[in-house]
């Protein structure tokens, strides 16, 4: 049994509540580290799901346009939903800047999330994808500008761009989607530790610092039993 404590995480770049929830989760790891005096042994790694298969890539309207439309409610109820958790990402110390954001379909960043795991850069590569959506102002649905974003954080945009045009790892973002589906899954982000502890939303980081307390415990546990 490995020691270090899997955490899965499903999530898409164009959700709001997936990037509060990674500060989140760093948060709690942080209050951990500050308690027990040595970072706590975890991996994670993040798992494609797309909130809105049916985006077409280059979206004409705004966020707010498409989140109204995608709600069914009147604009100005999207936009206070904007405002309000603009205002929770920034307690996280995350910037979100509604009006530049340029809502795409992001199967293509999921499929090069899978390109970064294989070269050991996909936590740095979801952070610049989040990042590059919701503050940036840019555009995360084309290969050439994906490409941009990857050679950014170590990858080779050569590389990323033939991998993004070829749909070579179109197959793992499908297989994903479908052990979301497995699990239950319908909505996002939704944490998985060690296999067995679902944690579903953003939540407040003192309850993954208890999620992550339960389950080293139980892994302690089950290998002391072995």
């Amino acid at each position: 049994m490995s020691e270090s404590l899997k955490i899965d995480i499903w999530s898409d770049v164009a959700c709001p509540w997936c990037y509060i929830g990674k500060r989140r989760l760093e948060s709690a790891i942080d209050r951990i580290t500050e308690r027990d005096g040595v970072r706590p042994d975890v991996t994670i790694e993040y798992h494609s799901f797309e909130l809105s298969p049916d985006t077409p890539v280059d979206f004409e309207g705004t966020a707010t346009e498409f989140l109204a439309a995608h709600k069914g409610i009147p604009q100005a109820q999207a936009r206070q939903m904007q405002e309000h958790v603009t205002r929770l990402a920034a307690a996280e110390g995350v910037e979100f800047r509604t009006d530049d954001v340029r809502h795409t379909k992001t199967l293509k960043a999921h499929e090069l999330l899978h390109l970064a795991k294989a070269h050991g850069r996909q936590y740095e590569m979801k952070e610049r994808l989040l990042k590059a959506y919701f503050t940036d102002g840019r555009h995360v649905g084309h290969a050439a500008d994906l490409a941009d974003l990857a050679a950014e954080v170590g990858l080779d945009r050569d590389e990323v761009l033939e991998a993004l045009e070829s749909g070579r790892f179109a197959d793992d973002v499908a297989a994903d989607i479908a052990q979301a589906r497995a699990y239950g899954i319908n909505g996002v982000p939704f944490f998985v530790l060690d296999g067995t502890y679902g944690v579903s939303g953003a939540q407040d980081p003192a309850v993954f610092v208890q999620v992550i307390d339960e389950a080293t415990r139980n892994r302690a546990k089950e290998t002391a039993d072995v």
